[in-house]
């Protein structure tokens, strides 16, 4: 079964980035919410993490604030 990633994230951030470009890396899809434009995704961003950083990536349900790689690479099954 294919993993639900979701980020949250805006232009300028480079954990952002850095994240995307792990996903493209990695073969894996995902969806993506530019909160600096986006006021309902920016809602449903602080409903799930608490705060207004970014980014906030949301695997399988389970919610992770900021780019750690390893825990990332871990709840998505692929190497670091």
């Amino acid at each position: 079964m294919a993993n639900k990633v979701t980020i949250y994230s805006t232009p300028t951030c480079v954990y952002c980035k850095m994240a995307k470009d792990f996903f493209k890396n990695n073969n894996v899809e995902y969806t993506e919410h530019n909160v600096a434009e986006d006021d309902s995704a920016r809602e449903e961003m602080v409903h799930k993490s608490h705060q207004l950083g970014v980014p906030v990536i949301d695997i399988n349900g389970e919610v992770f604030v900021g780019f750690n790689k390893r825990e990332i690479a871990k709840a998505l099954g692929v190497s670091e």
